[in-house]
């Protein structure tokens, strides 16, 4: 089923912030908060350092009517800075691949930081900024058997 959430960036403050939210909107999280020692290393990508491998890498709660918050910790190793315009992006997850290229192809239309759609080990994602300031994130996951 397709869904929309809220996606929120911390730096270093994410499990924090959702223990917070989770006592104010009494939710739930909806799968165990991973985090970035969680990740299996692929030798493509830069090693995270020890000192940042407890932050988180995914966290999701379910707050008000069934809308989810979901998190993550930007890394300060690999460059990653917060700030207003990068703290929340709007998570689209359609129903099929198909619908993920449409959206995306839209959105990202004259947009800025587009990643372009790849397969990785979650499902089909991308990111990229519009034309008016606004991130959203798309994934696409096969249903499970």
């Amino acid at each position: 089923m397709a869904r929309v959430s809220t996606y929120l960036n911390f730096m270093g403050t994410a499990r924090e912030a959702f223990a917070f939210y989770r006592d104010v909107f009494d939710g739930d999280y909806l799968s165990p908060t991973m985090t970035m020692g969680d990740v299996p290393s692929d030798p493509t990508m830069p090693k995270v350092p020890e000192d940042e491998r407890h932050l988180v890498m995914h966290a999701e709660l379910s707050i008000l009517d069934g809308h989810v918050l979901m998190a993550t910790d930007m890394l300060a190793s690999m460059g990653h800075e917060l700030r207003v315009g990068n703290n929340v992006t709007i998570n689209l997850e359609p129903d099929s691949r198909e619908e993920a290229e449409r959206l995306y192809g839209r959105l990202s239309e004259g947009a800025t930081d587009a990643t372009g759609l790849q397969d990785l080990p979650w499902g089909y994602w991308g990111t990229c900024c519009d034309r008016f300031g606004i991130r959203w994130m798309f994934t696409f996951s096969e249903p499970s058997a």
